[in-house]
């Protein structure tokens, strides 16, 4: 055999080896999570503070309207929904304003924040929303977050411990969009979960947050270097998550379990969408998101395929390929299963592309800082840090929080 062979070869058994030593680690940690899950769904529901929901909005997109609608009818005693846009023209904040109108006995506030002083322009608007805001409890929403009606209920009792200042929901992808939006969504749903399954496991718990829905006491912003710092990284959630838990504060990944809705467009725009994400993870977990790559299996099987073709052993190639397959129709199907994920069917079947499509994310994610957000061009620094690539700016400048303002539209409800 020759040596190209030999190097194919061994190639691929290491990536098989660490794919299926992962695989298992998935298993272990998404079974642990269902059982916790479960037994926690059990609990009696004793914790109900009254709650602000923050939702920072920029604009419509598909599905927005159910997505806000379902806030309006949360079964939960006292709470208020605060909606924050840059301008009172914004497409998305006029939506919601027609949709409060429907729910008058709700209590909500608009507000406008004008042109974001930070890179991060969620974190803007957040700090907007956190100051308008009437409750010490504080549950943070995406526009692309669609939830269910004991969504509050379930998710507020991750503060029921005085210790704990922060949580967050795991999520499934779901999208009407085509095949390259269902393979973003599969995504979301196993390969983010699945990883967060075994840090959680091995680090004996969360040191980090996700962003699609927080649960937090209004102090933990501040706590975790307040709205100006935490608005010059890109990933602000992790940033916040980890700033807390080295402090010693419980962090934790809640039971509920969020459906986020992926935005239908094609292969490129969803491509460069998932590289800029995975540009944040490898600056936010260097070491860890270098091993990312030996916990793909499709990769390794494709070039066990190649040395089967090559070696003149094509049937063992194949099976190479297919058991490269089954390792991942088997995560997949046990991570949707630990979510709950009521429509796995498909998710399930196609996963296996997903998997080769996330190892070229993977691969991509080491190619330059640069990242396009929000319609402009930033530079991601080594601390997780970005900028816009036209113009640095300066440290202190241009970065009071204005007042939040408040549109036309007044406070609806109690």
């Amino acid at each position: 055999m020759s040596l190209f062979l030999r190097i194919l070869f061994y190639v691929a058994i290491a990536g098989m080896g660490t794919s299926a030593i992962y695989c298992g680690m998935v298993l272990a940690g998404a079974l642990r999570f269902a059982r916790r899950k479960r037994r926690e769904e059990q609990a009696p529901v004793e914790f109900l503070p009254p709650v602000s929901v923050l939702k920072p909005l920029h604009g419509t997109e598909p599905d927005l309207e159910d997505n806000l609608r379902r806030f309006f009818q949360l079964d939960y005693p006292e709470y208020e929904v605060l909606f924050c846009a840059r301008h009172a023209s914004d497409e998305g904040l006029q939506m919601a304003q027609r949709i409060a109108a429907e729910y008058p006995w709700v209590r909500t506030k608009f507000l406008t924040c004008g042109e974001p002083r930070f890179p991060n322009a969620k974190m803007w608007s957040m700090a907007a929303l956190g100051e308008a805001a009437s409750y010490e409890t504080l549950v943070t929403s995406d526009a692309d977050a669609r939830v269910s009606r004991d969504y509050l209920r379930r998710c507020v009792q991750e503060l029921a411990d005085p210790q704990r200042e922060l949580a967050s929901c795991l999520y499934v992808g779901r999208t009407n969009g085509g095949f390259a939006a269902q393979l973003d969504a599969v995504g979301k749903s196993v390969e983010m979960s699945g990883g967060i399954f075994v840090a959680d496991m091995i680090e004996g718990g969360t040191r980090f947050a996700l962003g699609v829905s927080m649960i937090l006491r209004r102090e933990a912003f501040q706590k975790a270097g307040g709205y100006e710092d935490l608005g010059q990284y890109y990933a602000e959630d992790f940033v916040l998550g980890q700033r807390l838990a080295k402090q010693g504060y419980g962090v934790r990944m809640a039971n509920y379990v969020v459906r986020l809705m992926v935005l239908p467009q094609g292969l490129r725009n969803s491509f460069r969408d998932q590289v800029r994400w995975m540009k944040s993870t490898r600056r936010s977990r260097p070491a860890g998101h270098l091993g990312t790559g030996l916990t793909y299996a499709v990769p390794f099987g494709l070039i066990g395929l190649l040395w089967g073709l090559l070696a003149g052993h094509p049937g063992l190639g194949l099976l190479w390929l297919l058991a490269a397959c089954v390792n991942r129709w088997v995560m997949a199907a046990v991570v949707l299963s630990a979510l709950q994920d009521d429509k796995p069917g498909k998710p399930v079947l196609i996963y296996p592309l997903r998997d080769l499509l996330g190892f070229a994310v993977w691969v991509a994610s080491y190619m330059g800082s640069t990242m396009v957000y929000h319609g402009g061009a930033y530079s991601l620094g080594p601390d997780g840090r970005f900028e816009p690539v036209e113009r640095k700016a300066r440290p202190g400048r241009d970065t009071k929080i204005p007042g939040a303002k408040v549109p036309d539209a007044p406070a609806r409800g109690k």
